[in-house]
């Protein structure tokens, strides 16, 4: 839930949106009734500073506010449609307080306030279909008292407005391609760009994480703001079944010499059926284990497993392949916790990176190179100790990972698109229209 500000500031931001052009360059104290229902945080805010200025402190001319109305000027990029808007009920009250109105002078303080929580609160926002499947990376939502007292508290609050709004690197320079693109394009973006700056925005902008891109089939390693190392993956199919899902979690160990533990309907759609076509080599040679559905562990004899009934989903077992040159996961498995059994893992098919699609799972994320991703996780070669299966080795420290959606991305400076393969960008076709 966005913190309700200003109501009479929102009137403003929508009058100024139908203002004509002359209209918005007229320097016009806005009237006393477009401050009459303030609210109760920032009315306890300047209570608390007997009303001194935040943004104005040494007088209508201040590099904080000059940054601040720089970032609302494009803030409708960072999913506050109203910034532009605010930004001009700024510069009129400025332009008063500049000629010597005091009253002025303190609606703009209030006003920039206003604005700067409402951009706060969009940033913090989270995109839509994203999932946080673990605690440790649910996303920051603050209140409007801390957002200001934060402001507060800086040392230089132009640059705090500057680190802020630059979210992360990726997104920043994202951004910047998208709004010179729309100077460019008189306004006009293509949706793509809306919606991958909403995703974009989700990742931190600093410390050490995993982020995966879908759309763009590439995993990028990131610390500190930099991308230390990147690799091409496999995903999921574009049928919705299969799709990868965006998702947040950590990553607290990884797998050496992983089982691949078969889902069901694998079982019943690619084992069973091979089985029947087969025979029972089929297992053998494959390495895989027969086990009991009730989760005991107990090994089961294949050829006493009705594998018609087991096709046909009138029974159930499981299945898993044992470590070993052919097996599925590779060497290694990098776990995390979601509700969609979602994970990393080496391959033996390195073949298919070479695809330019590579939509080719049914929806887990293989690896170019997973021991290059498990050096950088764990610290060290990830060679296993011995030959034993299922072998957990615990990070010297859990890693966040991002699985996000990016149709749009940065060339050499230059905005460039991939296909929008999970139709996700299709439902924000209305986002076009908008005005940057």
């Amino acid at each position: 839930m966005k913190t309700r500000m200003l109501a009479g500031v929102a009137c403003a931001a929508l009058m100024a949106l139908s203002l004509p052009a002359q209209a918005a360059t007229n320097p016009q104290l806005p009237s006393a009734a477009s401050y009459d229902a303030p609210d109760a945080a920032l009315i306890a805010f300047y209570a608390s500073r007997a009303g001194a200025p935040l943004w104005l402190r040494s007088g209508a001319d201040s590099s904080a506010a000059r940054e601040l109305i720089g970032v609302l000027q494009h803030a409708a990029l960072d999913g506050m449609p109203s910034g532009s808007a605010l930004a001009e009920q700024a510069r009129i009250l400025l332009a008063r307080a500049e000629a010597g109105d005091p009253a002025a002078l303190a609606a703009a303080d209030r006003l920039l306030s206003t604005a700067w929580v409402q951009y706060v609160e969009a940033l913090q926002t989270p995109p839509s279909g994203m999932t946080y499947a673990d605690q440790w990376v649910a996303p920051r939502r603050d209140s409007a008292a801390t957002i200001l007292a934060r402001a507060a508290a800086a040392p230089s609050l132009a640059a705090y407005v500057r680190s802020v709004s630059e979210v992360n690197p990726l997104y920043a320079q994202l951004r910047d391609a998208a709004w010179a693109a729309a100077q460019a394009n008189g306004g006009q973006l293509d949706p793509r760009v809306p919606a991958s700056l909403d995703r974009a925005r989700d990742v931190p902008p600093e410390g050490r994480y995993v982020m995966v891109d879908t759309a763009g089939a590439r995993l990028y390693m990131i610390e500190d703001g930099r991308i230390m190392d990147s690799m091409k993956v496999i995903v999921g199919k574009a049928d919705p079944s299969t799709q990868t899902p965006m998702l947040a979690s950590t990553i607290y160990y990884a797998t050496l010499n992983p089982y691949w533990h078969v889902s069901g309907d694998m079982v019943r759609s690619l084992i069973a059926r091979n089985v029947l076509d087969q025979g029972l080599g089929y297992i053998r040679t494959h390495g895989y284990q027969v086990l009991a559905a009730d989760g005991s562990g107990q090994l089961l004899n294949p050829a006493k497993v009705d594998w018609r009934a087991v096709a046909d989903g009138r029974e159930t077992v499981q299945v898993r392949q044992l470590p070993g040159p052919g097996n599925s996961m590779g060497r290694i498995k990098i776990p995390f916790p979601n509700g969609s059994d979602i994970y990393l893992h080496d391959t033996p098919n390195k073949a298919l990176f070479a695809q330019d699609d590579r939509t080719l799972s049914h929806g887990c994320i293989r690896l170019e190179d997973a021991e290059r991703l498990g050096r950088w996780l764990l610290g060290r070669d990830p060679q296993a100790a011995s030959t034993d299966p299922e072998q957990n080795v615990l990070l010297p420290r859990p890693v966040p990972i991002y699985v996000t959606y990016l149709t749009a991305h940065v060339q050499d400076g230059r905005l460039s698109f991939v296909d929008d393969i999970y139709s996700r960008d299709s439902q924000r076709q209305q986002v076009a229209a908008l005005r940057y």
